[in-house]
């Protein structure tokens, strides 16, 4: 039982026996009263520890069911998508309207180009609109004129080509004629000679008078005439046919002539067309041209803080870029969490957003998880296929938008440094 007992520093201390006699000698009215032993400091230090390990415990368990409903990280920043502002033409800047940090509204002019050369292309290009305008109206009055004046060359060369197979037929018909008078004439011919040779065989015999001789002889003499009268007749009558068939190929000629225009109808429609081409063409190259003009004046795309690089005089490039905006409104959070922080983490959930630079707390909400962790979007991505690799725990970037109204004063800047808790569960 010895052994078992604790020690106590009052109980156990040295005893001065010269004092003890001292004070049995003391008189016994000024011998305090004996008391209930107190209880010992041993035993109240413990029940201190015991309660305090029970707070620390309850303390944990309450801030571990607390903080399993969030994630959180301080690798984060605020970020955004700053618009590059670039040239679309070439020139020499005449104006600058901003400044570096200076705030922007959409639509402000933000740089100037000097605009001569451009206005004098609208002018030329307007001027080659109303020449392809005009050009495209005369050829459209071509095409129902070139029309009508084929009908009518065909309807034409249709007709000669019939009169000219009448004439023909006449002619030949006529050729005919002119033989069958030639062959009448030479029978006669032959009759009348051979009268004539009995007249004078007879004249000489005198079985006849001189005077039915003479008579003979005439009409020998006249059918003789009249067979080359007949001959001649027939000659010019062939020569007329001839004409006649050469004034048919030469109607034929002019109706195959003819027949080809209504591809000279296709011919004018299409130059017409080409003509409408060209106006469109022309209206196109005016439009670009006043693009152009447009451009030479360079305009905010969004509102926010100017980052200038431009200077009065310089000359630009098309391309060039010559000063960048970062908005002030369209901003949101990257939140590079450790991948064993994303079991629970899903887009759509809560989350309250610190803020470094003024301790304030902003609310937003998860947009989206990236599709690879950071080190794959990086230049150079890491190799791990070694015989030395070590498993690092890898950290996935997860959007965080704010939600509406949150940043109305505007203090909140890409770059800055934020702490987001997200409600996992």
């Amino acid at each position: 039982m010895d052994s078992e007992r604790h020690y106590d520093p009052v109980a156990d201390a040295p005893r001065d026996e010269s004092a003890e006699l001292s004070s049995e000698a003391r008189p016994a009215a000024r011998r305090p009263s004996i008391a209930a032993p107190a209880p010992a400091p041993r035993s109240r230090a413990r029940w201190i520890v015991f309660a305090v390990l029970t707070v620390l415990v309850v303390a944990v368990v309450v801030a571990w069911l607390h903080f399993r409903h969030y994630e959180s990280t301080d690798d984060a920043q605020i970020d955004g998508h700053i618009n590059p502002i670039s040239s679309r033409i070439s020139g020499y800047v005449i104006k600058v309207n901003v400044d570096d940090n200076q705030f922007v509204h959409a639509g402000d002019v933000l740089v100037q180009i000097d605009p001569t050369d451009y206005k004098v292309a609208v002018a030329k290009a307007e001027a080659d609109l109303a020449d392809a305008i005009a050009n495209a109206e005369g050829q459209a009055i071509n095409v129902p004129v070139t029309s009508i004046s084929t009908s009518s060359q065909i309807r034409s060369a249709e007709a000669d080509v019939q009169s000219s197979r009448a004439g023909t037929a006449a002619a030949d018909k006529n050729v005919e004629v002119m033989r069958a008078d030639l062959a009448q004439a030479e029978a006669n011919d032959v009759k009348y000679q051979d009268d004539l040779e009995r007249y004078r065989q007879l004249v000489e015999k005198q079985e006849v008078s001189q005077q039915q001789y003479d008579q003979a002889l005439a009409s020998a003499r006249a059918s003789t005439a009249a067979v080359a009268g007949a001959r001649a007749a027939l000659v010019a009558a062939e020569q007329q046919a001839e004409q006649a068939r050469e004034r048919l190929k030469q109607s034929q000629a002019a109706l195959e002539s003819a027949r080809t225009g209504p591809r000279q109808v296709a011919i004018t429609e299409s130059r017409a067309h080409s003509s409408s081409a060209q106006v469109e063409q022309k209206r196109a190259e005016l439009d670009q041209a006043k693009l152009n003009l447009s451009y030479c004046s360079i305009v905010a795309p969004s509102d926010g803080v100017v980052n200038r690089t431009v200077e009065l005089g310089q000359y630009l490039q098309p391309g060039q870029q010559i000063l960048s905006i970062s908005p002030v409104d369209d901003i949101y959070v990257t939140a590079n969490y450790k991948e064993t922080q994303l079991r629970w983490m899903r887009p759509g959930q809560t989350a309250t957003i610190t803020v470094d630079t003024n301790g304030r707390t902003y609310r937003g909400h998860v947009d989206s998880i990236a599709g690879a962790s950071g080190a794959r979007y990086s230049l150079l991505p890491p190799e791990n296929a070694t015989g030395n690799y070590v498993k690092v725990v890898q950290r996935i970037p997860v959007k965080i938008v704010f939600e509406p109204g949150q940043n109305r004063d505007h203090q909140l800047r890409i770059g800055m440094s934020v702490i987001p808790d997200v409600t996992v569960r």
